[in-house]
């Protein structure tokens, strides 16, 4: 069951150079007495704070950490558990994470389309309430490899439109996922027609100064790192990168629990931002890579920091809960071990 978000704003009653001790401070709207200035002082105020918060980079100096409203979304559909938004995103704050990942369609409803100013400002006031940073879309890519030119054309078209989305939300990148079925082409040609198209996306994005990074999963049809490595090369856009998971990554490499091996294969200049994660080496349920808490599952998560912090990794890293029974630790754990690994 999914439950709605609250609106989250700064209390009215102090002036703009004074923000609450406590930003997170929940108001009901369309209180008796406000006038527009008092609104204004109030959103402008919480820019104030948010602003803030991300120039301190929290308590984590070298990575900026993120929660992913994926591992809640599907926690709660797997697992018929509730999630509300508020309680996430002050967990988060509380925990010093400085951002979220979003994902379509949960807790409600799609994506703002980037001609919608005022659901896209509202969108962002309520996780800037939180002094959270939006700093990524999760975004399907099955269009980029339709074999239908007509249906690649409007996958970029919508894509452009996800990014200018990103933009207006303060977002450093977007993710793209390229599952679904191969529609009658050989793998080869699959791969052809995606790296064009990721080419393209990769344009697009640098357009708008953001990242696109990809990530492929065993259930794909693209599912080894030699198509992970072919995608990135033949889509050769330096806005196109990789991200980087630990829990496909030891799938792909044959479950040995090294999956920072291939990441040194893909090279760390290449990976756009990390979904962190642990794992066993099996698939749940027959599903993707089983993803665990860290320190849960024998993936060396240790190794894989040291070597994105030896490669100069400086992004966005992300704790992917995808269908841990409890997401809130697996986010803990997961904040704790990039925290140690960063000093």
């Amino acid at each position: 069951m999914h439950r709605s978000p609250r609106a989250v704003l700064l209390s009215p009653e102090l002036p703009a150079s004074q923000p609450a001790q406590n930003s997170r401070a929940p108001l009901l709207a369309g209180r008796e007495g406000w006038t527009r200035r008092h609104m204004l002082q109030a959103i402008a105020g919480v820019s104030a704070v948010a602003a803030s918060l991300r120039a301190a980079g929290g308590p984590n100096l070298r990575w900026r950490t993120a929660i992913g409203l994926n591992g809640f979304e599907s926690s709660a559909s797997k697992y018929k558990q509730q999630f509300p938004l508020w309680e996430i995103l002050d967990y988060a704050a509380q925990e010093g994470f400085d951002g979220v990942e979003l994902v379509q369609g949960w807790p409600m409803g799609p994506y703002p389309r980037a001609e919608e100013p005022r659901r896209i400002a509202a969108l962002r006031r309520q996780y800037a309430g939180f002094g959270l940073q939006i700093f990524s879309l999760q975004l399907g890519a099955d269009g980029a490899f339709d074999p239908d030119a007509a249906g690649r054309r409007r996958w970029l078209e919508d894509f452009q439109d996800r990014v200018r989305l990103a933009k207006q939300l303060g977002c450093s990148c977007v993710g793209l996922w390229p599952g679904g079925g191969l529609r009658g082409q050989t793998v080869d040609q699959a791969l052809d027609v995606l790296a064009r198209s990721f080419h393209a996306a990769g344009e697009i994005a640098a357009d708008h100064g953001l990242i696109a990074a990809f990530e492929i999963e065993p259930p794909f049809v693209f599912n080894t790192p030699d198509h992970l490595l072919r995608i990135h090369r033949q889509a050769d856009h330096p806005a196109l990168k990789v991200i980087y998971d630990p829990s496909h990554y030891d799938l792909m490499s044959g479950s040995t629990g090294r999956p920072h091996e291939l990441l040194q294969k893909v090279g760390v200049a290449n990976i756009g931002y990390l979904h962190l994660t642990d794992t066993d080496g099996t698939l749940r349920d027959g599903g993707t890579s089983k993803h665990l808490a860290c320190g849960d599952g024998h993936a060396q998560i240790a190794e894989s920091l040291r070597v994105l912090r030896e490669g100069g990794f400086r992004g966005w890293a992300m704790i992917d809960a995808w269908e841990i029974p409890d997401p809130y630790d697996a986010c803990t754990k997961g904040k704790r071990m990039l925290d140690a690994a960063a000093r």
